[in-house]
């Protein structure tokens, strides 16, 4: 992918911000036929979905999986392209008993003992388990939604939902020490809405990463708009005219018939005025080491929370490409909070590894470290109308991204397809998809 950095032309929509919402409303509109110019201040596209190449390991911007099973993901790529290297579906769970590993029953048969033996040892929070699930078990796909609104579940956040439901022994520990490395967060202070849809998609498909790194993603999204994207590039205002907008950039004026922010929160703070969500934050510590501490590309967490660690994973049990031959890469994620310090420190990241997969880390060398205080923008309850996914301003301004929907990549893309989808009637452009489906219905009658 080729992006200039010449001054921007004008054109049918700008889209502002590169991230995989920007990439997907501009792929949305320029497949519809629209002039589409995006502009992005970074010097690379993906805005948080990034990778570095640091001695010959691959180190993504955090701990970031694609989820195969993500609707939206499908729709903006070919899967096949990215070369995605899955992580054994299931989790590793380290308690005062041991560690124990999970797996899901299709996709990990070999883990199933586990996994059974905590539903027997628990047969009441299993059955009250399985009925809170019961609605993500059931539901069908609506159109572009994820799964449908659920407005029938409460719209409470986890901890009250769980209680709710009667799930308060081993069975909800491991799912709130799961979820705490997948929301960034506390998990109890999460819609539980927004955490049906997550465990939805775990159950529906098994992540994992391109080989060489999440980046392979925004990268192959941006292939199709060479010539139209221009990095290193900020927006510092964008003004509604009689025709449509202005956006003043650090390389001049672009004027549009309509504009989609795809900035993140702060961004979007900054150029119109819009209120931002909390940001929920996570610091990464890479490590290599000549001996992998598992033998598997399970996830692993610790149910008693005696360390920083909200999961550590070895990244070349699933992406071998991730390190140099002869050695592995592994990864340790802890939530980042005002006033972290030394809580976060590479040392006591590097011992709670160790307590985790029961090895000496003594010989472990530490290879990069993200902090990413705006990881995800939070999402407690109630949810409301987050996970509708756009803002639209005065007709001529949508604004998208997982902070407009849920935090996650799913919803980004999912924001960015709506954005796109609101501007095609202005512009007197029909969905990309329509003729598909018109040909299919005209083939099937």
């Amino acid at each position: 992918m080729v992006a200039t950095h010449r001054s921007p032309s004008d054109a049918d929509v700008v889209v502002i911000g590169a991230g995989v919402a920007g990439l997907r409303a501009a792929a949305v509109l320029h497949e519809a036929g629209a002039e589409v110019v995006v502009i992005e201040r970074s010097d690379a596209v993906g805005g948080r979905v990034r990778s570095d190449d640091v001695d010959g390991y691959v180190v993504d911007r955090g701990f970031q999986v694609l989820n195969p099973a993500y609707p939206a993901l499908r729709r903006a790529v070919d899967l096949g392209r990215l070369g995605l290297q899955p992580f054994t579906a299931g989790l590793a769970v380290r308690d005062d008993a041991g560690l124990r590993r999970l797996g899901h029953p299709a996709r990990a048969p070999r883990l199933l003992p586990g996994a059974l033996a905590a539903l027997v040892r628990n047969p009441g929070e299993a059955f009250a388990l399985l009925r809170w699930v019961r609605p993500i078990l059931v539901a069908g796909r609506a159109g572009h939604q994820l799964v449908p609104r659920l407005d029938h579940v409460p719209d409470l956040d986890l901890h009250a939902g769980l209680d709710a439901a009667g799930i308060d022994g081993e069975l909800r520990a491991t799912l709130e020490a799961f979820l705490a490395g997948v929301v960034l967060d506390e998990p109890g202070r999460v819609a539980q809405r927004y955490v049906l849809l997550v465990l939805r998609t775990f159950l529906l498909g098994n992540p994992g990463v391109p080989a060489r790194g999440v980046r392979a993603l925004p990268e192959l999204m941006a292939a199709p708009l060479t010539g139209r994207l221009h990095l290193e590039t900020e927006a510092a205002s964008v003004r509604t005219v009689a025709d449509g907008v202005e956006v003043s950039t650090s390389a001049g004026t672009v004027r549009a018939r309509a504009a989609v922010c795809a900035a993140d929160a702060a961004g979007a703070l900054r150029l119109l005025d819009l209120p931002a969500p909390e940001p929920r934050g996570v610091v990464t510590q890479w490590w290599a080491t000549d001996e992998a501490p598992a033998a598997d590309a399970l996830v692993h967490v610790d149910l008693r929370r005696r360390g920083p660690l909200v999961n550590t994973a070895v990244m070349t049990r699933a992406a071998p490409a991730y390190a140099p031959p002869g050695s592995h890469l592994v990864q340790g994620s802890a939530l980042l909070s005002p006033g972290a310090g030394d809580a976060v420190a590479e040392q006591r990241m590097r011992t709670h590894a160790g307590e985790i997969y029961g090895v000496d880390t003594a010989h472990w060398r530490p290879i990069a470290r993200h902090e990413i205080p705006e990881a995800l923008p939070a999402l407690p309850a109630p949810a409301g109308d987050r996970l509708g996914g756009v803002v639209a301003l005065e007709g001529s301004v949508v604004v998208c991204g997982d902070h407009r929907s849920t935090p996650s990549l799913q919803g980004a893309l999912s924001s960015g397809e709506r954005a796109a989808r609101l501007l095609l009637p202005r512009l007197g452009l029909a969905h990309p998809d329509h003729g598909a489906r018109a040909a299919r219905v005209a083939r099937a009658g």
